[in-house]
């Protein structure tokens, strides 16, 4: 009921299909109470502070060509869509990032973003269960955008398809607090 009142996600109860310990999670606060046991343990000053940042949660996403054909896509963290879905085309590509005509829509080839990272990714499955992990994600949504708050849809796939896609794409970024350990 507080939640609802606030506006506030629970997200605390969403974990991703990767695995991947995301911001403010359970998994996350489990890592860092185990570490301040440790730390007890061996008798080290350490304080807990309280971090605000914006959090993002993906809920639902996919990418159809046509009315059913759905295709294996990844899109990075903070990739959002204000009405959840848009339809269009790829109109062209600059140096290797392929550009969708709505909604700042920007598409990358699997081999594109292995080229990047310096990653070995065979398909978009493994990227999905094994991705990045959010720093580095991060790290190239900035680099490949040149902004910390850009909030485009990045979307990887092992081909650019042509042809008139449909995007959907439910997720939400908001203002969060976290806890960090901090040795002193």
């Amino acid at each position: 009921m507080q939640r609802e009142q606030q506006d506030k996600l629970m997200d605390e109860m969403f974990s991703p299909l990767s695995g991947t310990i995301l911001p403010a999670s359970i998994e996350e606060r489990l890592e860092m109470y185990t570490q301040r046991n440790q730390l007890e343990d061996e008798d080290i000053s350490y304080k807990i502070i309280k971090q605000k940042f914006l959090n993002y949660r993906e809920f639902n996403f996919k990418v159809l060509k046509g009315k059913t054909n759905s295709l294996e896509a990844y899109a990075l963290s903070y990739s959002t869509l204000p009405r959840k879905r848009a339809q269009g085309r790829v109109e062209y590509n600059l140096h290797g990032v392929h550009y969708f005509n709505r909604e700042e829509i920007k598409f990358i080839t699997l081999d594109y973003f292995n080229d990047a990272n310096s990653t070995e990714y065979k398909n978009i499955k493994e990227l999905i269960y094994n991705p990045l992990s959010l720093e580095k994600e991060l790290a190239f949504r900035t680099k490949l955008t040149a902004s910390n708050y850009d909030l485009t849809p990045i979307i990887v796939m092992q081909d650019i398809p042509e042809g008139k896609l449909t995007i959907t794409l439910d997720a939400k970024t908001y203002e969060d607090v976290r806890e960090k350990l901090i040795i002193i």
